[in-house]
């Protein structure tokens, strides 16, 4: 049986494979322009915020829930501006993960990067450490319902 997966995340994976593949970094900028600030609680308190460390960018994640059992996910990151490549995928995972639950947010597969089909527009290191960022949001999730 193949993974679930989140309906917005499914279609901005399916808008990236649309594009022809010279086209999918520019869209990834995108994102990286349309990126939220954090909320002002966090401005400059990236302290309380988890670091991934995977990650070549000082790049900061910090998750929120609802109430409920399956609890609804926020999620937060900060991207400094001279990162857009990491600023776009931080982008593409807010929008498609930030606001659902977390249950299903659990059933994303990990070769997000892969599925947007950017495997050849950049380094490895920069797709492992969008990896990360998947993998730190998973984790964090597991961590909070256990």
């Amino acid at each position: 049986m193949p993974a679930q997966t989140i309906e917005v995340l499914d279609e901005l994976i399916a808008d990236f494979q649309d594009l022809p593949e010279s086209d999918r970094l520019e869209l990834l900028l995108e994102f990286s322009d349309n990126l939220p600030e954090p909320p002002e609680r966090y401005a400059g308190h990236e302290d309380e915020m988890e670091q991934v460390t995977e990650c070549q960018t000082p790049l900061f994640l910090a998750v929120e829930y609802s109430d409920e059992e399956d609890p609804i996910v926020t999620l937060i990151i900060s991207a400094p501006p001279e990162a857009p490549t990491t600023r776009g995928f931080a982008g593409v995972l807010i929008e498609g993960l930030s606001g659902q639950r977390a249950s299903e947010i659990l059933t994303v597969p990990d070769d997000i990067p892969n599925r947007l089909g950017l495997t050849n527009a950049l380094t490895p290191l920069r797709l492992r450490g969008m990896s990360a960022l998947l993998g730190r949001i998973k984790r964090n999730i597991t961590t909070h319902l256990s």
